[in-house]
């Protein structure tokens, strides 16, 4: 047994106080930086997508891997973090991560083209797939459940400013001096946060000696991997519809989750699974994690969307395009810690359902942009989705990984990583499939070119705006964990 100093031991203590210690805020304090700095990688690329598409000549149902293969890449690589939490030593889990990220954004900074630009965001993503997981996973460990609320609403103010200024950070750039430059700004700041965390960072825990399960990290490639696969394929479809090669890679994907699946639920058994499905008994859990799923697919899909119509359609600069998107993402880090302090004095429900439908509100009013609308009406859209999304996404991870046992915090925080993480891949992918089959038929029909753009960006928005009612449903049934519920009556504004 592991007895250093350094060590955080994760196990509830007797009347455990509800502050954290120095040593707890500073090792948050590092991953929350860390945090920030991938955030804002990828937060700049939204803006970025419709530049690249011209700069390196590809269509948009090809570009959009830059985004899509990102996330996949992490859909595959986080179920194999709740394993690395509770196998690897967490100062060097931290410094393995950044230094993934650090050398995919040496990579994307130099890249001559699209093809290892693409391998140098597959490169981030393994580093960006650890880095999430590992904060959450810490959060719920080392924060009393009396105080999750307000330190997550907190969190979320840092992790809000990245996508603020990300966008506006990334059309000054593009603007001046080119997209290349928008992985050398980021660059040093990852490398800073890097020599920071090795510094700073101590362990959580004590690390377990199981081996690493291969079959099921093979089949999680093969499950995830065919049906972003799938989707993204779509937009290649002829008019007689969709190829063999679609139909082929969604039966891999369905068949490789079902065996990945079975896999598990053996696995566990005896304590070995690759990642834990014993954490779908909390009901709580099961349904943020699907209203996540949701909300995650129609907002990163939207994110994609959205610059491809503001430049493509209303013809706004790259610089204009992020300074609309500015003030949205202020106001959700602004709303972070009410939004924490209320969830701490009145439960999940209260926030989730009036936040679930202010976002599908947004998004149904998307349905009216036009190839002449006012910049008004985007930005109005744009408030209030993040107005939506920052009542949402603090009570469903609270809340969620509240309900889930202790011993299994690790893989209830993976578990959340990595449907989160493919329901954007596939959200992204789906909305540009079908904003490229949508324009491909009024392109047939011999609209011009901007209204082809336009009429593919509007089916994408009503696809978004269906989906989001699917988790105005699911927003009723979500309900506080038992263990909060009981520690109410303790809990401050």
């Amino acid at each position: 047994m592991n007895n250093s100093s350094d060590v955080l031991d994760p196990a509830p203590r007797p009347g455990q106080p509800a502050q954290m210690s120095r040593r707890d805020r500073t090792v948050i304090a590092v991953l929350l930086v860390s945090t920030f700095v991938v955030i804002l990688n990828e937060t700049i690329m939204s803006v970025a997508l419709p530049v690249l598409l011209v700069d390196l000549q590809v269509e948009a149902s090809v570009g959009q891997w830059l985004t899509a293969g990102f996330l996949l890449t992490m859909s595959v690589v986080i179920p194999i973090t709740g394993f690395l939490i509770r196998r690897v030593p967490t100062r060097k889990l931290y410094g393995i991560a950044m230094t993934l990220f650090s050398a995919g954004t040496l990579i994307a900074a130099l890249s001559p083209g699209f093809s290892i630009l693409l391998a140098a965001r597959v490169v981030q993503a393994g580093g960006t797939a650890i880095m999430m997981p590992l904060l959450m996973t810490t959060v719920m460990t080392l924060v009393p459940p009396t105080r999750r609320g307000a330190v997550m609403g907190n969190i979320s103010i840092v992790i809000a400013v990245a996508p603020a200024i990300g966008p506006t950070v990334s059309g000054v750039v593009l603007s001046l001096l080119g997209w290349r430059f928008m992985f050398w700004l980021v660059l040093p700041i990852a490398l800073a946060a890097l020599v920071l965390g090795l510094r700073r960072m101590v362990d959580i825990g004590e690390s377990t000696d199981a081996p690493i399960d291969v079959p099921s990290v093979l089949l999680s490639a093969l499950g995830f991997g065919g049906l972003v696969y799938g989707l993204s394929t779509i937009g290649h479809a002829s008019e007689s519809g969709p190829s063999v090669a679609v139909w082929v890679s969604f039966a891999v994907g369905v068949v490789g989750l079902v065996a990945f699946v079975t896999r598990q639920l053996a696995l566990q058994r005896t304590d070995r699974a690759l990642l834990d499905l014993r954490t779908f008994r909390a009901g709580t859990f099961t349904v943020a994690s699907v209203i996540m799923m949701l909300m995650m697919a129609t907002l990163l899909g939207t994110i994609v969307v959205l610059p491809i119509y503001m430049q493509s359609v209303l013809m706004l600069t790259p610089l204009t395009t992020g300074l609309l998107l500015l003030p949205g993402g202020l106001v959700m880090g602004l709303l972070g810690p009410v939004v924490g302090r209320l969830y701490d004095r009145f439960g999940p429900r209260a926030l989730l359902v009036p936040g679930t439908l202010a976002t599908s509100s947004a998004l149904w009013s998307t349905t009216l942009f036009g190839t002449d609308s006012p910049i008004a009406l985007v930005l109005g859209f744009h408030l209030l989705l993040s107005v939506g999304l920052a009542s949402v996404f603090t009570p469903l991870f609270t809340a969620g990984l509240g309900a889930v046992p202790p011993h299994l915090y690790s893989y209830g925080s993976a578990i959340f990583g990595t449907t989160q993480q493919l329901a954007g891949a596939a959200g992204v992918a789906l909305l540009v499939s079908v904003l490229s089959v949508r324009s491909a038929e009024l392109a047939a029909e011999g609209a011009p070119l901007v209204e082809q753009t336009a009429g593919g960006v509007h089916a994408a928005f009503v696809v978004a705006a269906v989906l989001s009612l699917v988790a105005v449903v699911g927003a009723c049934f979500m309900r506080a964990p038992d263990g909060e519920q009981a520690a109410k009556p303790t809990v401050h504004a």
